[in-house]
């Protein structure tokens, strides 16, 4: 089968072998994958990508001595079954899964894995048992939004919300905006969004951002406190300490940029007690003052990916119409445009998602 393979800082399209489907497993033509930050992310850095991979407890397996076929973003359709197989989604059937499959007993990653191809590839080995039906009423290629749509599901349930808070989302790439379509479903207002980008800002209000700003011209934590602040409000530690010097409504920010410098923004514009959810992935070395997280009591939770819940319950809010996905779809190309696509993702006023078709 033909694959888009990630070799030496490259994008290459050659011939790999069929997927050999073990016990459990169905194998699914890849009718579009979309690219993820983290693709970006890991084709940039490459080798750090791998050391902290392992470094971290080895929940990824990406290597950068080999190649590897990415992809984890998908939507198929099933063409044969593989042995120890029940046959609840015959040929034919159009299904997402999470970017795991089963071989056995074994459980391998899909998309930065050398030994199982990700979706830049025409076919891809999936376990049975984690398959979803994409609905019929649903167009078929935003199967392909689920998996990035539940990562702002799963950031959003880790935020632990009251449905008091007033959230502020930093950086409105995939990520902020499946985090702000997550706070639109649980009622939050006003939501707050800020980038830099117009094109970013246009989509944040689409998804459900109420407040969009522009960094370069106003702070988005000033427009958080006069949010959140009554009149009369002293937020000093003395006035807080002794009472009566009013509440403000609870904060919560979410970070989906993953660039070092952002998180000790954040520190330092947070409001007193506010709830830092950090969604971005950073690949580089960061650094932050402790003093701000102290000082102002600052809950900081580190999220990952999603649930097998969250991701059913995302295909479901896509398929029903909950969110919308259709605006993220920026573009699509072959296998013989990944390489530019990449590219293409560095200018956030060309692109939001790209979707790549091996059958194109």
């Amino acid at each position: 089968m033909r694959a888009a393979i990630f070799r030496q800082g490259k994008f290459l399209v050659d011939t790999i072998p069929d997927p050999v489907l073990a016990d459990g497993q169905v194998l699914v033509r890849t009718r579009a994958c979309g690219i993820c930050g983290t693709d970006l992310h890991a084709a940039k850095f490459p080798r750090q990508y791998a050391e902290l991979s392992r470094r971290s407890g080895g929940r990824f397996t990406m290597r950068d001595d080999v190649g590897i076929v990415f992809g984890h973003e998908f939507v198929g359709e099933i063409v044969s079954l593989g042995p120890g197989t029940s046959g609840r989604f015959p040929p034919g059937t159009l299904v997402t899964s999470m970017p795991v499959t089963l071989a056995g007993t074994k459980a391998e990653g899909i998309g930065y894995n050398a030994e199982v191809p990700g979706a830049f590839a025409e076919y891809i080995p999936l376990a049975e048992r984690l398959l979803l039906e994409v609905p019929p009423s649903m167009h078929p290629d935003h199967g392909a939004l689920v998996e990035p749509m539940a990562v702002g599901e799963h950031a959003a349930e880790f935020a632990r919300l009251t449905g008091e808070e007033v959230p502020l989302v930093i950086g409105c790439g995939p990520v902020g905006l499946a985090v702000i379509a997550a706070l639109k479903l649980r009622g939050l207002h006003p939501i707050i969004a800020a980038d830099f980008s117009p094109a970013r800002r246009k989509l944040a209000q689409r998804l459900g951002a109420d407040m969009v700003i522009d960094p370069a011209t106003a702070s988005p934590y000033e427009a958080l406190a006069q949010t959140i602040t009554p009149a009369g409000f002293d937020g000093s530690r003395y006035a807080q300490l002794t009472g009566g010097a009013g509440k403000r409504r609870p904060a919560v920010l979410f970070e989906c940029v993953g660039v070092p410098g952002v998180m000790q923004g954040m520190f330092d514009g947070a409001p007193a007690g506010a709830r830092i959810v950090i969604v971005g992935v950073c690949m580089e070395t960061d650094s932050f003052e402790p003093f701000f997280g102290i000082l102002k009591q600052l809950d900081v939770q580190f999220v990952l990916g999603y649930t097998p819940e969250e991701f059913a319950r995302t295909l479901d809010n896509i398929a029903s119409g909950r969110i919308d996905v259709a605006p993220l779809i920026t573009g699509r190309v072959g296998l013989e445009g990944v390489q530019a696509a990449f590219v293409d993702l560095a200018n956030p006023e060309l692109h939001a998602k790209i979707l790549v078709e091996p059958g194109r």
